[in-house]
């Protein structure tokens, strides 16, 4: 049962398409880890730019599948980024996406099977 994550979005973009939601998921879980560690480097390095990148990319998937709080945080990012703030602004907004997305990943691969 989703606790962490919301489908409701994913299922009326694929006209209920089983095929096409199980192939967003693999998306999600394989890429969103990936792009995350790609902002954290960016925000390690201040390289402002570079995390921008990345945290704009993530967000309409973060929005897609329904983890409102980190779609409210990664704007955050995107925010700072633009701002150019210093890297203790952001750690623990950038550590609670973090989370929410381990979680849901946890809970798509547990009830998806992947």
């Amino acid at each position: 049962m989703a606790l962490k994550y919301n489908l409701s979005k994913v299922y009326a973009l694929s006209d209920n398409d089983p095929e096409f939601v199980n192939e967003i998921l693999k998306l999600f879980v394989t890429e969103v880890p990936e792009d995350l560690k790609q902002i954290k480097e960016g925000i390690k390095k201040k390289d402002h730019k570079y995390a921008y990148s990345y945290a704009h990319k993530i967000k309409p998937t973060l929005d897609l599948m329904g983890l409102n709080m980190a779609f409210e945080e990664i704007l955050q990012v995107e925010a700072w980024t633009k701002a150019e703030g210093k890297k203790k602004e952001i750690i623990e907004t950038f550590k609670s996406i973090r989370e929410q997305v381990k979680d849901a990943v946890k809970e798509i691969k547990k009830d998806f099977d992947l």
